[in-house]
C-alpha cells in the first residue's frame, strides 16, 4: 500500500517499483491510500503490467464526499474502496445530537448500536468496505454484527434517514485525509 502520493519520487517510479515487487512475489496486490481522482489515475497510467487493488480513503457519516468520485470511478475500474475511520476519528455523532438520535432510533428498530448502523450504512454500496479501528477484541465482535448477514439489514427508510440527516456534501471539496 502505497500511502500518500508524492514524496521523495515521481510516481511513475514508485509503479514501476510495486510492479517489481510483484512480479518478484514479494506482494501480491499494489494498493494506494488517500489517492483523489487525478492522483490515482497517474498512479494506473504509471502501471504497465498490474493494475491497483484498492484506494484507501477517509470515509464516515460526516465525511462522505468520496461518493461523489472516487467511488464511482473505483467501481468502474474494479478497485475496492477502503473506507478508514467509520466512527469520524474520535468526532462519532452524539447521542444527544440530532444525527444521533437518527442513529440511535434506527439501531433500537434493530436491535443494534448506533455504530453498527453506520458500519452497515457505509457498507452498503458493493465496492466499500471499512477498517474501524479498535483496541478491545469484544469491540471486533460488535463490529462484525453490522453486516447484513441475514439476521437484520437497513430499510430503504432508515437509509432514507440517515441520507437526510447525514447527506453527503454539496461542495467539491479536495480529499481530506487524517
Amino acid at each position: 500500500m502505497l500511502h500518500w502520493p508524492g514524496g521523495y519520487h515521481l510516481i511513475t517510479e514508485t509503479m514501476k517499483a510495486m510492479e517489481k515487487l510483484v512480479k518478484d512475489n514479494l506482494i501480491r496486490f499494489i494498493g494506494v491510500s488517500d489517492f483523489d481522482l487525478k492522483e490515482l489515475q497517474k498512479a494506473e497510467q504509471a502501471l504497465q503490467n498490474e493494475r491497483i487493488a484498492c484506494n484507501q480513503v477517509l470515509y464516515h457519516l460526516d465525511y462522505r464526499n468520496v461518493e461523489k468520485r472516487i467511488v464511482p470511478y473505483c467501481t468502474s475500474k474494479e478497485i475496492a474502496v477502503v473506507g478508514y475511520s467509520p466512527f469520524g476519528h474520535g468526532d462519532f455523532p452524539s447521542p444527544n445530537s440530532t444525527k444521533g438520535k437518527v442513529l440511535a432510533k434506527i439501531a433500537s428498530r434493530h436491535g443494534r448500536t448506533p455504530q453498527q448502523v453506520t458500519l452497515n450504512f457505509l457498507s452498503l454500496h458493493s465496492n466499500i468496505f471499512t477498517i474501524p479501528k479498535i483496541s478491545h477484541p469484544e469491540r471486533a465482535r460488535e463490529n462484525s454484527k453490522s453486516v447484513d448477514d441475514g439476521s437484520w439489514k437497513l430499510t430503504d427508510k432508515d437509509i432514507e434517514d440517515i441520507n437526510r440527516a447525514l447527506p453527503v456534501s454539496d461542495r467539491d471539496s479536495p480529499l481530506e485525509m487524517i
